[in-house]
């Protein structure tokens, strides 16, 4: 399906009827959704949207996971297609996909006969694909995943390390393909928060200045920072800025290109999946850690939420 683009956040929003939050939204109860969190993240880190999402009636179920937790994947240091880059996401993430199971299964029992929604959020995209694939999907009618790095990275690439050894190669090779259809939906969000940019290029550049993006910010700062003309005086567009090209051997590694657009993690174009609607928002940063409402906000800000809300709620 086409991708949609929503441009720059310049003013707070102003709810609709039909997508405002309000104290009387728990008299309206939308299908529940299970929360499933990114690599690194624990169930805390969600916990502002779960009031959020609340907000509209929708109830709210985190999967129940621990920073700690991630550190089982070291498992996979011991098995040998690790080394070869061939893994597959069982054994080794068995324990996610077992806590996934376990908060469909709290949800279900709020649903009262409704199907659910899954939010995944970054790894916890594709790990909710594997987990429709392992133990189906006839209690899910939504998949909506947020700066998920869906793709794998381009084979045999100089400089470019597949960072999930294998796991991401196995879900393009063996998971269901992206729909959307009145049953199931897949949605897929790209953040479009820094532009990248390569690590070496002909401009040697002094720098102080990258792209950055506030809800009152205006237009995005271009990647290519304003650098100051120390002989004249004058502002002369110098080359990318340290940030981009720190942010670009990021992107770089998971999709294989530097100077494309991302949310400051997982670039634009790997988050998006053929047969989902396709959505990007500018100004969007990857994570809950380290964002902030209004002047970097991540794709669970209230600001950001009430542009996708109508997904789970209509």
């Amino acid at each position: 399906m086409a991708s949609v683009v929503f441009p720059s956040l310049k003013l707070r929003p102003s709810f609709s009827a039909a997508t405002s939050p309000s104290s009387s939204a728990g008299d309206v109860k939308h299908r529940p959704a299970v929360i499933l969190p990114g690599l690194g993240n624990n169930s805390g880190d969600y916990k502002k949207l779960q009031v959020t999402l609340g907000e509209y009636g929708v109830p709210v179920v985190v999967a129940a996971v621990s920073r700690l937790d991630w550190f089982r994947n070291a498992a996979g240091l011991v098995d040998p297609a690790y080394w070869r880059g061939t893994l597959r996401p069982r054994p080794v993430l068995d324990w996610y996909l077992k806590r996934i199971d376990d908060a469909v299964r709290e949800a279900n029992e709020l649903a009262q006969g409704q199907r659910l929604s899954l939010i995944g959020h970054s790894a916890g995209g594709w790990l909710a694909r594997v987990y429709m694939e392992e133990y189906g999907n006839s209690d899910i009618s939504l998949l909506l995943t947020l700066g998920t790095p869906h793709l794998p990275p381009p084979r045999g690439q100089s400089g470019v390390i597949d960072q999930t050894r294998g796991l991401l190669y196995y879900v393009e090779e063996h998971c269901a393909k992206a729909v959307y259809t009145p049953e199931l939906r897949y949605v897929c969000i790209a953040g479009r928060y820094i532009r990248g940019a390569p690590l070496v290029n002909n401009v040697d550049a002094d720098v102080d200045s990258d792209v950055t993006m506030g809800i009152n910010s205006g237009a995005a700062i271009s990647e290519f920072a304003i650098a100051s003309d120390k002989k004249s005086g004058s502002q002369v567009s110098s080359g990318p800025s340290f940030r981009a090209r720190f942010v670009g051997q990021g992107y770089k590694q998971v999709c294989g290109k530097a100077d494309v657009w991302g949310d400051g993690v997982v670039p634009e174009v790997s988050a998006h999946l053929e047969g989902a609607l396709n959505v990007s928002f500018d100004g969007v940063y990857h994570s809950p850690v380290g964002s902030d409402d209004k002047t970097r906000p991540w794709y669970g800000s209230p600001v950001i939420v009430k542009d996708w809300i109508h997904h789970l709620i209509e």
